[in-house]
């Protein structure tokens, strides 16, 4: 799914392995729905997201995808329940859970999920 209110890029790694950097630095520096892949761990992304608002409901039928809140709070609903995160906390919602996360407010979220994913969905 390609839509303009979502800055995503899935091309390119901003960080090589060995090389510090500062994830604070890098969420503080964007504005919401921007989404980058910062590093690459085995065959796994690790994924900086800043979000405002809602996303829509998707689901990854062949990835779990790991959510961790650093600042703000969001909201993952589910189709039986709605997971509030605040800094610090996590979920992982396992591969074909249709799911619809709402931040609200500037929310900064770390994703840890398999390479090659579709961040939009399947």
């Amino acid at each position: 799914m390609s839509d303009a209110r979502y800055d995503i890029e899935t091309d390119g790694i901003m960080f090589d392995n060995g090389g510090q950097f500062d994830i604070g630095a890098v969420g503080a520096a964007q504005t919401p729905w921007w989404n980058r892949t910062l590093c690459a761990v085995n065959d796994t992304w690790v994924r900086l997201g800043v979000m405002e608002g809602d996303f829509h409901w998707h689901k990854h039928d062949g990835e779990d995808e790991f959510f961790m809140v650093l600042e703000g709070q969001l909201d993952i609903e589910l189709e039986d329940r709605m997971v509030s995160l605040k800094p610090n906390q996590a979920l992982t919602v396992p591969a074909r859970v249709m799911h619809f996360p709402h931040a609200r407010g500037r929310t900064v979220v770390l994703m840890i999920e398999k390479a090659g994913v579709v961040p939009t969905g399947d």
